[in-house]
């Protein structure tokens, strides 16, 4: 066809044998485009195409991003807007295979009964202090809020 979903193709050819030995029991959809036939058939039709698929995955990363700083679920709209780049675009596609396989293997690692007690007991060590950092700060002001200044 032409250079560039010939490139593709290597790249899916080298990415396969990496996912084979991460020992990953399922078989991963092969990487390029996924756009309708008709699509990729004419050139023109399917630049315009990447470009508004890239447009509108810009539009949801951007959403995401002010996301961390304002109410709502910004990591969650980042990677959906990742997605939306990897139903196109091959370097998304390993991206995103990628953050999928460390989220995997971070899961995996959190079950585990040693770290799930070492979480445990820094999570109560942390109560701890915070309760005797309160109790502190009431004993010392009492109840009255900072905020409260007596006329």
């Amino acid at each position: 066809m032409n250079a560039e979903s010939d490139e593709r193709r290597g790249v899916a050819e080298e990415a396969a044998p990496e996912s084979a030995a991460g020992g990953t029991s399922r078989t991963e959809r092969a990487l390029g485009s996924r756009a309708p036939g008709f699509i990729k058939s004419s050139k023109p039709l399917h630049l315009s195409w990447q470009v508004g698929v890239f447009v509108v995955g810009l539009a949801v990363v951007v959403a995401g991003v002010l996301m961390l700083v304002l109410p709502g679920p910004g990591w969650l709209v980042i990677f959906g807007g990742m997605a939306i780049w990897a139903t196109e675009f091959v370097w998304a596609q390993l991206v995103l295979r990628w953050t999928k396989r460390k989220v995997t293997e971070a899961a995996q690692r959190a079950l585990d009964p040693k770290v799930r007690r070492r979480n445990i007991i820094l999570t109560t060590v942390g109560l701890v202090i915070m309760t005797v950092l309160v109790g502190i700060y009431v004993w010392e002001f009492g109840l009255t809020m900072p905020w409260k200044i007596p006329a």
